[in-house]
């Protein structure tokens, strides 16, 4: 998957495959048509529009915003055919009324308000190059941005959770399981629907679980999925307790060292013949191999959690180290971007 310039008509084809079409001018605007995006989310603009077409002036009187500002950034979504306007009346789009309601089934309003928190990070971009100092996000994050952060990452499991729920090996009979880092608990929800007889344990830090408690409580699990406050790397997980130990975009947080003694941690607390499953985007072992999202979540992560990604290559080694047995990985979501590795006990 890529970024960048889309052609609307065979004219404009032809422009940009001629090379003659400066596109990094355009490319840059892509930054600034998300802060508009996540402007109207914020706003409540396309809550406002939910039972029906409104003029641009009851819109603003509804989100309390100005009506000339406001009905200019409404004909801004309508132009991206995230509105519809007709006989000066607007109205929300399939595409808004699907992913941009708060109450959608496959809401990913929590992703776009999540922006804000990510572009404060991404104006460091520069002073990272420049140095090769990461940002301490977890470190850093106010309750405000925790809230920001769990919300954002539950919208994004959504799309995912049900995949990685049905891919990944679980042993016969399987009773417990412990997601580490796995805050809003999505991917415990998901396996625990699936298996009937498993309850899930979800470890996190605390600051991530105070906020993630209210997003975890929305699914109705009950006691089969609870959370556990502390620090995978120094509390006590335990000695064969669980059938699967599962991580998701978590050892991206670490260096080599940390993740060799995390996997370790892990491979003493599951049970033998239980399951240990890493989750996480992928290091391409070339830069010309690598999609966009490769790359970008290579640089991002190492900007924002002193490590990086990681390929299955160097996970693998982690979990022969810790005395598991490595599967052949498992890939997920477009171009096996994301994906699993999996170990045996």
């Amino acid at each position: 998957m890529r970024f960048g310039m889309i052609a609307e008509n065979p004219l404009e084809w032809a422009a940009l495959k001629s090379g003659l079409v400066p596109t990094p001018m355009f490319d840059g605007w892509g930054t600034a048509f998300g802060r508009a995006l996540a402007t109207a989310s914020d706003l409540g603009i396309f809550e406002a529009l939910k039972d029906g077409p409104r003029s641009g002036s009851a819109v603003a009187n509804a989100c309390g915003t100005d009506a000339g500002a406001t009905e200019r950034l409404m004909n801004m979504m309508v132009a991206s055919r995230y509105l519809k306007e007709r006989n000066g009346e607007y109205a929300l789009s399939g595409l808004s009324r699907k992913w941009l309601l708060a109450d959608a089934p496959g809401s990913i309003k929590g992703m776009i308000s999540m922006k804000a928190l990510e572009w404060k990070w991404i104006d460091q971009f520069d002073e990272f190059v420049r140095t090769g100092t990461p940002l301490d996000v977890h470190g850093s994050m106010s309750p405000a941005d925790w809230s920001l952060y769990q919300n954002g990452m539950r919208a994004q499991a959504t799309f995912i959770a049900g995949t990685v729920a049905r891919k990944t090996p679980m042993p016969a009979g399987a009773r417990e399981m412990i997601d580490i880092g796995g805050s809003h608990g999505y991917f415990s929800v998901a396996f625990c629907r699936r298996y009937p007889e498993l309850r899930a344990t979800v470890f996190d830090l605390p600051a991530a679980v105070d906020q993630a408690a209210p997003i975890l409580a929305r699914e109705g699990m009950g006691d089969r999925v609870v959370h556990q406050a502390g620090d995978a790397l120094t509390d006590d997980l335990g000695e064969e307790r669980y059938d699967l130990v599962f991580m998701m975009s978590l050892v991206h947080h670490f260096d080599d060292a940390t993740n060799r003694r995390l996997v370790a941690r892990a491979a003493r607390a599951l049970r033998p013949g239980g399951v240990l499953a890493i989750g996480e985007v992928i290091r391409s072992a070339r830069p010309a191999q690598a999609g966009f999202i490769n790359a970008f979540f290579d640089f991002y992560f190492a900007l924002t959690s002193e490590a990086g990604t990681w390929n299955y290559a160097e996970m693998a080694d982690w979990c022969t180290a810790a005395g598991l047995r490595p599967r052949n990985p498992i890939g997920l979501g477009p171009g096996n971007a994301v994906g699993i590795q999996v170990a045996d006990r």
